[in-house]
């Protein structure tokens, strides 16, 4: 029994670790993600990338659909069955990436923040497209996009449709051309249909329209 709760405690500090290094935003999983407002999501792929099988044949995962309608969720939550499954895992926007590595280039320290990126085991990189990528951002993503083709698996989630992914990179569409086909060989897509989660609260009913409504109501 006591070898048994050390194994036990053991594996959820793993647990602990590499869900804080994940740096999720939130705790998002697949018991808690909406799959009814999504009826046209292709459940079967969401629950064998859920396995981790992906991950075994180092194969990328894109992810589109309109704002709002569960990306960062899901790629969130299959994060997290990673995690699960002892994989390291990164979670971090296109923005946050290649800023990330323009800064460490300023004070000497690209190559080893290039390999932390290069070598982690799921890299989800959320929001791609939002904001296109000029040089020497553009050639630094094609450059780390290179490095883990066909070595580990990336995961991406854009609001743009697959047709438009080119115009991310304006400055030299060559460069993108080269970066997407790395991206779409092999890869596991999941298109997200359907309306935004974000929905505004409802506005209250001002004090006025609650007193004309009231003396209608008496009136009549």
């Amino acid at each position: 029994m006591l070898l048994q709760d050390e194994v036990a405690r053991r594996d959820q500090r793993k647990f602990d670790t590499l869900l804080r290094q994940a740096h999720f935003r939130n705790h998002k999983t697949l018991e808690d993600f909406a799959f009814d407002r999504l009826p046209n999501l292709n459940r079967s792929l969401v629950h064998d990338l859920a396995t981790g099988r992906y991950l075994q044949e180092q194969a990328p995962v894109l992810i589109v659909g309109p704002c709002g309608t569960g990306k960062s969720h899901l790629a969130q939550a299959l994060g997290h069955c990673a995690i699960r499954q002892g994989m390291d895992v990164l979670f971090i926007t296109q923005g946050d990436l290649v800023g990330s590595l323009h800064a460490a280039r300023a004070t000497g320290g690209f190559d080893r923040r290039f390999r932390q990126l290069a070598k982690v085991t799921l890299l989800i990189i959320d929001d791609f497209g939002l904001k296109p990528m000029r040089p020497p951002h553009d050639e630094d993503f094609h450059d780390l996009i290179a490095e883990r083709y066909e070595r580990v698996s990336t995961m991406l989630t854009s609001n743009l449709d697959f047709a438009e992914w080119g115009d991310v990179f304006p400055a030299n569409r060559m460069l993108g051309v080269a970066t997407l086909d790395r991206l779409r060989h092999g890869a596991y897509r999941l298109i997200l249909e359907g309306d935004s989660f974000r929905a505004p609260r409802p506005l209250p009913e001002s004090p006025k329209n609650t007193i004309a409504k009231g003396a209608k109501n008496t009136h009549s």
